[in-house]
C-alpha cells in the first residue's frame, strides 16, 4: 500500500500539487486520471522519487520516502518496477538484454539465473524465444510494451507503475495491456499505480480511481461509480465523446428507474 499525505509540489512561484491526499491499496489497479496540466505526471514522478515534493508524506507501506537517506532510497528502486510512456527501451539492446538490465542493477544474480529470469516474463507476458535476441527497432509497438512491462517486473517488484502505458497503440492491444498489467499485479500482489487519460482502460481495470484537476484531487471512485459520478470536471472528462456521454444517459435513466 502507498499512503500519500498531503502532498506539495512547487516549481518557484507556481504550485503544480496543492496538497493530495490519498491511498492506493495492494493488488489492485490504481489510476490516476485527469486532462493534460493537471499534475498527474509530475504527481507520478514524485511519487517513484523521480521528483523532490515540496512537502508532504509519501508512505511505501508506512515508511516515508521524503526522509529516506541516499542507500534507503537506492533500496527502494530494487522494490519498483517503471513502464514508460513510449516503453523507453535500450535501442543497442537486444529484447532480452532489456529486460536483463535490471537484475544486473539490483541483484546477485549469475548471468545464467539472469537469464534464466529474463526468459521467465518474457514468456509471462506471452513473447516467444524467436523474439528474444531482436533488438525493439525489429519488433512492433505492442511487442515493445509488452518487453517494457516483462523489464519492470522482472525484479518481481512489490510496487508497479506505468505512465501512459496504452500511448501510441491500437484500441485492441491497448486492451490487451489493460488486461496484462490488471493479471500482473493478481498474480504478484503488487500496489499498482497507472496514469491514464484512456477512457476504455479506467472503464476495463479501474479499480480504483483519483481525478485530478489543477493539482487538486477532484474525484476518486472505481470504474462503477465514474459514469454517474456527480462532479462537473469528471463529467466534462469522461463524456467528452459522444459513445459515454450516450451511455451516461442511459445509465442515468435506469438509476432512476430503480428509485420509482
Amino acid at each position: 500500500m502507498i499512503e500519500v499525505k498531503n502532498l506539495k509540489k512547487q516549481f518557484e512561484d507556481i504550485e503544480v500539487l496543492k496538497g493530495i491526499s490519498t491511498v492506493f491499496e495492494t493488488g489492485k489497479t490504481n489510476l490516476i486520471i485527469g486532462q493534460s496540466g493537471s499534475g498527474k505526471t509530475v504527481f507520478l514522478k514524485c511519487l517513484t522519487g523521480l521528483i523532490t515534493p515540496t512537502s508532504g508524506e509519501i508512505l511505501f507501506d508506512g515508511r516515508d520516502t521524503t526522509k529516506f537517506s541516499y542507500e534507503e532510497r537506492q533500496a527502494l528502486r530494487g522494490e519498483i518496477g517503471t513502464v514508460f510512456q513510449g516503453s523507453a527501451l535500450f535501442d543497442s539492446m537486444t529484447v532480452l538484454e532489456n529486460v536483463r538490465f535490471p537484475l544486473e542493477m539490483f541483484s546477485n544474480l549469475n548471468m545464467k539465473e539472469m537469464n534464466d529470469r529474463s526468459e521467465e516474463v518474457l514468456t509471462r507476458v506471452n513473447l516467444t524465444p524467436e523474439s528474444f535476441k531482436k533488438f525493439p527497432s525489429e519488433i512492433s509497438g505492442g511487442m515493445q510494451k509488452r518487453v517494457a512491462i516483462a523489464r519492470a517486473i522482472v525484479n518481481k517488484p512489490k510496487y508497479l507503475f506505468a505512465d501512459e502505458p496504452n500511448s501510441g497503440l491500437d484500441p485492441k492491444t491497448s486492451m490487451v495491456i489493460d488486461q496484462l498489467l490488471h493479471e500482473l499485479t493478481v498474480e504478484y500482489n503488487t500496489t499498482t499505480i497507472i496514469n491514464t487519460h484512456d477512457m476504455n482502460s479506467v472503464m476495463e481495470i479501474g479499480e480504483t480511481i483519483i481525478f485530478l484537476k489543477n493539482g487538486i484531487l477532484e474525484w476518486s471512485g472505481d470504474k462503477n461509480e465514474i459514469l454517474t459520478a456527480d462532479n462537473e470536471a469528471v463529467i466534462d472528462f469522461v463524456y467528452s465523446s459522444k459513445l459515454f456521454t450516450k451511455l451516461r444517459e442511459v445509465l442515468l435513466e435506469e438509476k432512476a428507474n430503480l428509485k420509482k
